[in-house]
């Protein structure tokens, strides 16, 4: 078995393996094979590699010692059936263990009661639906009671007939349309909502518009409807002669006679004629084709939303049939939009100084400096709209804060696109556009003595900065705490007549894990896991995750922050298979960084096994803590990625606290289901 509890490689595995080396079919393994399907396999595998080449200079011996390592002898061939015992004895995992875990994971949910994935289904998707449940009976409730109000309203149906009933059941829905659809857009508010976690777990506006499209979609069609009811409808109905009488019994004697062209051209036909014709504009200005066409003209075409916005609440002034109620469900969000709107235009004059690094052919840093006059404090985890007035004026796009140590900000960006591609090309960076911050980064990270963190892809952003945000902040306390000891041990020394205080040590547990010794009532671990496809996604960011990987040891002795990172994307071919583990296990002290992720944190192969893990978690905490039972042990799970990891996750993090009170162990799990876009 494995140590990560799969199996390793088969008979049958190690025989196809050993077989496809041998290319001169002699029965033996040379040197020259093991170098030439290195060749090969380091290519597919880093086909534009610079920093950690094999082939690179100064990592020729090491080069030459791995292959050796590999041969596990320093005679040029070895036999074939010698060689096999050879690869045995490198334990690594079956190609079928991938297999097997892929399945396990689509699998889970099959395997547990329905209670269990009833809850664990809630647990990460429950507060959205809960959310989208309250909006749609939000339009359906008004709907309906507009739609009863004037279709069965004799005054109603006498003097304007069917278009009534439909004009004003459209009407009614619009109300929580519109205000959601405006509410969606305003960044201020999303972060106030995000101060608290089940608030947030259900509404999620940052950096997603995937809520906001849809409500603009049912808006449109929705007003689109009232114009027909209207135009086709009451319209066609309150200007026939005989319904005048009803029509002045209904709106007032001035109101007749009153033609067609009179409702047209009154406050209420041109404002909603005009409005609606200019969402048609901006909902042409924003398809995809257009956006990916010119940025500048989708973001142009958004402030026609103003106008709107400002004919809507005329649109609803006349107070024909009902109080006024429009302009009043639309003066919250606007409020929120125009202010942030005025806001950002006048960040977008306030250009600061910023550089740009290029990191490799896919990333690039910018690093500014925030002034002091900012109001809100900048925090890893948040994000940030970003202008860059060298390429564009009118673009701004959001971005995560990677690192933001006093006002030193840093945002990663991989170039995926065409802005970011210029962004790439520029040659000399001056001066960039800030927007924000938005977004409030986890901080009830700091609610829980232990973590465990799981991402997902480049969402590993946010945790990654909160990770470096948690090291500075513990280093931060850990100084204090060590000056604070210096402090009272030179009073002791100084003044002879004063009783001794009891130093940290003395009054806490030491606890060795390893080789290194921990304060329990400071220690604190974070075990990181980040689960992408491919190692593409481990490069972009490598340089952070390195920095912290390498300054955690070092920098405060109870702070433990353990990162591992999960590449899922399947080999078919066995020979890359064996090669990558092996690649990445080739490590040395002189070069602590895999050759083949660029990365100090281990990389393991396949999907990550979260049963073994969270139980592995489990038994250590049990273990670490086995001594002091004074109080609960809170482990805060945080997850961000696809739901189908969530839900096994949130049923673990079950289990695993009733294992804590069946045992008296009072080990608590609790799952935090993380939203950043």
């Amino acid at each position: 078995m494995a140590e990560d509890g799969g199996t390793y490689l088969t008979q049958k595995e190690i025989d196809e393996f050993v077989a496809e080396l041998d290319k001169d079919q002699d029965g033996c393994i040379s040197y020259q094979e093991l170098e030439h399907k290195l060749d090969a396999v380091y290519k597919e595998l880093q086909p534009n590699a610079k920093s950690y080449n094999l082939h690179h200079e100064s990592r020729n011996e090491a080069r030459h010692e791995f292959l050796r390592g590999v041969m596990g002898t320093e005679k040029e061939s070895i036999p074939a059936e010698d060689f096999k015992k050879t690869v045995a004895s490198w334990k690594i995992a079956s190609l079928e263990q991938e297999k097997q875990a892929a399945k396990d994971e689509n699998d889970y949910l099959k395997g547990i009661s329905w209670p269990r994935r009833l809850r664990a289904i809630w647990e990460v998707e429950g507060p959205e639906y809960l959310f989208l449940f309250i909006v749609v009976s939000l339009q359906i409730g008004l709907g309906v009671w507009q739609c009863v109000k004037y279709s069965t309203g004799p005054e109603y149906q006498a003097a304007l007939g069917w278009g009534a009933g439909m004009a004003k059941a459209c009407a009614g829905a619009l109300y929580p349309t519109l205000f959601f659809m405006l509410l969606s857009m305003s960044r201020w508010f999303s972060t106030m909502m995000r101060k608290s976690y089940y608030i947030s777990r259900a509404i999620n506006w940052d950096l997603s518009q995937s809520f906001h499209v849809k409500v603009s979609c049912v808006a449109i069609a929705l007003a689109t409807l009232h114009a027909i009811g209207h135009l086709s409808g009451s319209f066609v109905y309150g200007s026939r002669p005989n319904r005048q009488e009803a029509v002045a019994a209904l709106l007032g004697p001035d109101a007749v006679p009153r033609p067609y062209i009179a409702y047209v051209r009154s406050t209420p036909g041109w404002t909603g004629l005009t409005a609606l014709s200019l969402f048609y504009v901006l909902a042409l200005l924003s398809m995809p084709y257009i956006r990916k066409w010119s940025y500048e003209i989708f973001q142009i075409g958004h402030l026609l939303m103003f106008p709107i916005i400002g004919l809507l609440m005329a649109h609803g002034t006349a107070g024909l049939l009902q109080f006024p109620v429009l302009g009043l469900v639309l003066a919250f969000p606007t409020i929120f939009v125009l202010g942030e709107r005025l806001m950002r235009i006048f960040n977008g004059f306030h250009k600061l100084p910023a550089s740009l690094e290029v990191l490799d052919e896919d990333t690039v840093r910018i690093s500014c400096t925030i002034p002091k006059r900012r109001i809100r404090r900048y925090k890893a985890g948040q994000y940030v709209f970003l202008q860059v007035p060298q390429i564009s004026m009118f673009q701004w796009h959001p971005f995560t804060i990677s690192t933001c140590i006093g006002r030193q900000m840093e945002l990663h960006i991989k170039t995926d696109g065409d802005w970011t591609g210029k962004l790439r090309d520029l040659k000399d960076l001056k001066f960039v556009g800030i927007d924000g911050p938005f977004g409030a980064p986890a901080q009830r990270f700091y609610d829980f003595d232990q973590t465990v963190i799981v991402g997902a892809g480049i969402g590993v952003t946010p945790f990654s900065g909160i990770l470096n945000d948690l090291q500075e902040r513990e280093d931060h306390h850990w100084n204090q705490r060590r000056d604070s000891t210096s402090t009272n041990e030179s009073n002791e020394i100084t003044e002879p007549n004063t009783q001794p205080t009891q130093s940290a040590h003395q009054s806490s547990t030491i606890a060795r894990i390893g080789e290194k010794s921990f304060d329990l009532e400071k220690y604190r671990r974070v075990d990181f896991h980040w689960v992408v496809r491919d190692k593409n996604y481990l490069l972009w960011f490598s340089d952070l995750l390195n920095r912290i990987s390498s300054e955690s040891p070092t920098r405060n002795p109870n702070l433990d922050i353990r990162i591992h990172n999960h590449l899922t994307k399947k080999r078919k071919d066995l020979s890359t298979h064996v090669y990558r583990c092996l690649l990445e296990k080739h490590r040395t002290e002189a070069q602590p960084i895999s050759p083949l992720t660029g990365l100090i944190a281990p990389t393991h192969f396949g999907r990550p096994d979260f049963p073994k893990i969270m139980s592995d978690h489990y038994e250590e905490m049990v273990k670490l803590f086995a001594r002091d039972k004074t109080r609960k042990r809170k482990v805060g799970v945080f997850f961000c990625g696809a739901p189908v990891i969530g839900h096994a996750l949130a049923d673990l993090c079950h289990q695993m606290t009733l294992r804590g009170r069946e045992d008296g162990t009072e080990v608590e799990y609790h799952f935090m289901i993380e939203v950043f876009g």
